[in-house]
């Protein structure tokens, strides 16, 4: 077992590889009463065009992953939540672009919580009458967030902008793609993507790392876990530009909802410089939409947003785009308006008393973060997965420059790569 010490955050981490490559971390925090778990797959919507070495080369349904997903909660012996339930642990699960989560979280019966967290995510049940059953359950999932707004104008802005890459796809899929899923599929999918060494478990609280290890030592080694050799993804060549200038939605609404963003043109990033380019481009963008500053002050006195506007960045290797916005009364106003004080902003560049108060009130988030197993928990894996170092963010805060911020300014907002996305009532 490996002993990874940060001394600056006062943190230990242990690690460990199974025999069968599965890779498994412990961080303990002692005085912690709740421990959390995450048992993840490096497999998520984007991924439906793959070879695994050796194997043929298998184009899936959208939306597979998602529904893969739920269906790993059913047992034959029952309801896999019944199982935590009675050892007093909440589990959940998601499934992102780029990863699928199973999770727990207790305060007791940790031991036995992590080995039916793996125990039934390592034990797949799929019969013909089970995937029909789960296709009407789905359905009716993909129909609620086809009338939600707020969902809506987010696809929306995606779809907007990409014209090849599977990231345009909702990660649910749609009611013609799912129903054309067959167990068959699902297992093909399961076998290429939930292999031990496409996987990474993580644990975080009140525990001891030795025992945690020796559990998951002792229960991967009652299993039969065959080589895997490399996953290849497939993905057609994303043109630059953005698919649409502007989308346009009907939905009964109050008030119209107005989200645009940016799509990047500089991808295959990985590891670090992938991370450091994600906080940069964060920071930029609190700097430029958050709540205290005179963009958003300005949009508010003149009535154009509320409290229900965000902005978020979202990246990978294959891709980056922003998203900002929210509910609006005038969503050319409010477009108009945007630019106006960006392109005012990209002639001077951030200053840097602005700029050191957003760098500190990031770093004092981070800090706090490691008070919360459920946030380690997530960010650690979601990083790992891209080749970066939760346990390095404070560092690479430390590293950023107003330069750099000022630099992601004028490479990130280039006007010919916007897009829009808007929902108004009919």
């Amino acid at each position: 077992m490996e002993r990874i010490q940060y001394d600056d955050l006062q943190e230990t981490l242990y690690h460990e590889v199974m025999d069968n490559g599965l890779q498994v971390y412990v961080l303990p925090k002692p005085g912690f009463q709740k421990t959390f778990a995450t048992f993840a797959t490096k497999y998520g919507s984007v991924d439906k065009h793959f070879q695994v070495e050796g194997q043929d080369e298998v184009t899936v349904p959208d939306g597979i992953a998602h529904f893969l997903e739920h269906k790993m909660f059913e047992e034959p012996t029952g309801d896999i939540f019944a199982t935590f339930a009675s050892n007093g642990a909440s589990a959940n699960a998601f499934t992102s672009f780029d990863q699928t989560v199973y999770l727990f979280s207790a305060t007791e019966h940790v031991s036995e919580n992590i080995q039916t967290l793996v125990d039934f995510v390592q034990n797949p049940y799929f019969t013909d009458q089970n995937v029909e059953k789960e296709k009407g359950i789905i359905g009716q999932e993909i129909d609620m967030y086809a009338d939600n707004p707020d969902w809506r104008a987010y696809y929306g802005l995606i779809e907007a902008m990409y014209q090849k890459h599977p990231i345009r796809i909702d990660i649910a899929g749609t009611v013609e793609s799912i129903s054309t899923i067959t167990k068959e599929t699902l297992y093909t999918c399961y076998n290429a993507f939930y292999h031990p060494s496409n996987m990474l478990l993580f644990v975080v609280g009140g525990v001891n790392p030795e025992e945690v290890m020796e559990r998951v030592r002792s229960n991967q080694a009652g299993k039969n876990f065959k080589f895997q050799g490399r996953i290849n993804r497939f993905f057609e060549q994303e043109p630059e530009e953005v698919g649409e200038k502007k989308r346009v939605e009907k939905l009964a609404v109050s008030l119209p909802k107005c989200l645009f963003g940016f799509k990047e043109t500089d991808v295959g990033l990985t590891g670090e410089e992938l991370h450091k380019r994600d906080l940069t481009t964060k920071l930029m963008l609190d700097l430029l939409f958050g709540a205290s500053t005179s963009l958003y002050q300005k949009l508010y006195d003149e009535d154009l947003i509320s409290d229900s506007f965000g902005y978020e960045y979202n990246s990978s290797s294959q891709y980056a785009f922003s998203a900002a916005g929210g509910d609006t009364k005038d969503p050319e106003r409010l477009l108009s308006r945007v630019r106006e004080e960006v392109d005012a902003l990209l002639q001077t560049g951030f200053d840097q008393t602005n700029f050191e108060r957003a760098r500190k009130k990031k770093m004092g988030g981070y800090l706090r973060m490691l008070n919360s197993p459920e946030n380690i928990a997530h960010e650690f894996t979601r990083l790992k997965f891209r080749g970066g170092d939760f346990f390095n963010m404070l560092s690479a805060y430390e590293s950023i420059t107003l330069e750099d911020v000022n630099r992601r300014l004028r490479e990130h907002i280039r006007w010919e790569q916007l897009a829009v996305s808007i929902v108004a009532s009919p």
